[in-house]
């Protein structure tokens, strides 16, 4: 019988190829998973500034810095997590779990990655080597311990994204809005608990094994607190746009028009949930183009808004 890279058993149809050393680390450092570091661009794109050479350059370094750490963190927690990774379906291909890359290796690669970014970072702007700091620190804290806290650990997870939403204000020193916070909060907090939602269903039964909160939440309690972060971040946006349109003196209703994409992307992301789809939220945002047209409009309606009004 073929083995799979861990020794376990497994048929031809699951069986992975072990990598090359140079593929795993590309692999191990989550590439993919760098689209939620666009978040990064949310606050300098809402105030306007990109427009500005300087400020677009401090933004995109900002998300770089932000892609370091985050991968670091996935070294890191993969190091920590090989035992119960193994266990998993997928998780255990992961190259950590995998074996193709060593334990005391992952650390090291992790440490180095986040001392880089976080040096960077408050080379760009003081403010935001603290809020990458900030982040390391959750992330580190969610490994070891809140990852076992059910609600908090759903929550710490939110707050990362929350947190890549205010670097983008640190970087180029612009103030965050109190409906943009709760819209970026809520919708984080939405995300993260269709990811929980779609491994519950995934996992079945075997679920506490690979995360033990899993074992907790009940489906009624997940589908009830993603209503609640459906209709927070509706009504939050929706109070956003109107307060960004009455800055402006525009006839054409720009920000009022962009809720209607935004509350179609926000129903079509719950369909594809309820459809089991949001175990990995990059893979949806990557492969459903109903989503994406949805997201280009809505980007396009907010950004006429902003740049041309």
């Amino acid at each position: 019988m073929a083995l799979d890279p861990v020794g376990v058993g497994a048929t031809p149809a699951v069986t992975r190829a072990r990598r090359s050393p140079a593929r795993a680390l590309l692999v191990e450092a989550r590439p993919r998973q760098w689209i939620k570091n666009l978040l990064v661009f949310a606050a300098p794109a809402a105030a306007g500034v990109l427009d500005d050479g300087g400020d677009l350059l401090r933004t995109v370094g900002a998300t770089a810095c932000f892609c370091l750490a985050a991968s670091g963190t996935y070294f890191l927690n993969d190091a920590t997590d090989v035992e119960a990774d193994r266990l998993h379906p997928r998780k255990r291909f992961r190259p950590v779990a995998a074996g193709e890359i060593p334990v005391g290796t992952a650390r090291a690669i992790g440490i180095g990655s986040i001392v880089v970014a976080v040096a960077l970072a408050s080379l760009i702007a003081l403010p935001l080597g603290v809020v990458v700091g900030a982040y390391v620190l959750l992330t580190t804290a969610y490994s070891l311990w809140l990852k076992h806290v059910a609600v908090i650990d759903v929550v710490a997870v939110a707050a990362g994204f929350v947190l890549r939403a205010i670097a983008g204000g640190a970087a180029v020193d612009v103030p965050i809005s109190d409906w943009f916070f709760i819209v970026t909060s809520f919708g984080s907090l939405f995300m993260v608990v269709g990811k929980r939602r779609a491994e519950a269903a995934e996992m079945g039964d075997e679920a506490a094994s690979t995360r033990a909160t899993l074992g907790t939440y009940s489906p009624q309690f997940l589908n009830q607190l993603q209503t609640i972060c459906t209709g927070v971040v509706l009504i939050g946006y929706c109070l956003w746009a109107f307060e960004k349109a009455e800055l402006t003196d525009t006839t054409v209703p720009w920000f009022q028009l962009s809720i209607v994409p935004f509350g179609l992307g926000v129903l079509r992301y719950l369909l594809l949930v309820d459809d089991g789809q949001g175990g990995a939220p990059e893979d949806v945002v990557l492969e459903d183009r109903v989503l994406q047209a949805m997201g280009v409009a809505w980007a396009a309606l907010f950004m006429v808004g902003v740049y041309v009004t």
